[in-house]
């Protein structure tokens, strides 16, 4: 049974009531909607805590997706030993925001950082504090403070940041869209959701993100790390 996403829709949702669908034999608790984005494309999952319909609280530790086409979520609990849940049982579930938050400027920034530096992206993580993405770029040549510089300029230009949807078919129709090479957008389900930075920038990803960049805050290319030939790690901080 699918999962409904409700973090897709609206990445500030904290919290939300939701039903037991099942807990699987790696004690991962299956619901029938959650607000915890699952562990995929770079981004981990939240953590939180879910309220049993006794008022027993298990502590969330992430959350994965069960399933290729990323539909069902399984919420892994700290102590899985203390999991005691029955289907059809009432919960509520509750992210860590200030951890979600953070990951999602952090996830807005890392947008605008491929807009500035326009190369095939061969990977990536998202962090609260910190995060990368590698480069397929033959030269080195790249300018720790001209990138922070163009990072502050879009954040300042306080940007619209909106979500959409297209059919598989129009992502195959234009493939330019997709600029990870490591990491595909899921396909499968007959859509794909695409992020649009207004003016900026334009690409599938099924992460969170804030509304506006000036929420992101300030950041700085912190290093610039030769990984390979052709291969050039840019990290940002918050600064």
């Amino acid at each position: 049974m699918a999962t409904e996403l409700l973090f897709r829709d609206d990445a500030y949702l904290r919290d939300c009531a939701a039903t037991v669908i099942g807990v699987n034999e790696q004690g991962g608790i299956v619901l029938d909607r959650t607000v915890f984005y699952a562990n995929s494309g770079g981004q981990p999952g939240d953590r939180g805590v879910l309220v049993s319909d006794s008022g027993a609280e298990i502590a969330l530790a992430t959350a994965v997706y069960t399933d290729a086409l990323k539909t069902e979520i399984a919420h892994v609990p700290a102590d899985p030993v203390a999991v005691a849940l029955s289907p059809g049982e009432p919960v509520r579930l509750a992210i860590d925001w200030d951890l979600r938050h953070a990951r999602m400027r952090m996830h807005t920034a890392l947008h605008l950082l491929s807009a500035i530096l326009p190369y095939p992206v061969t990977g990536g993580s998202v962090h609260e504090s910190d995060s990368r993405l590698d480069f397929d770029i033959p030269e080195a040549g790249l300018d720790k403070d001209a990138i922070t510089a163009k990072l502050a300029e879009m954040v300042a230009a306080d940007a619209a940041v909106t979500a959409r949807w297209i059919t598989d078919a129009e992502l195959e129709a234009n493939p330019g869209l997709v600029k990870t090479m490591s990491v595909k957008p899921p396909m499968g389900s007959g859509r794909v959701r695409l992020i649009e930075i207004a003016g900026l920038d334009l690409q599938p990803c099924g992460g969170t993100h804030v509304r506006r960049t000036g929420e992101i805050g300030a950041v700085r290319v912190s290093t610039i790390e030769k990984k390979g030939k052709q291969n050039r790690r840019v990290r940002i901080v918050f600064a």
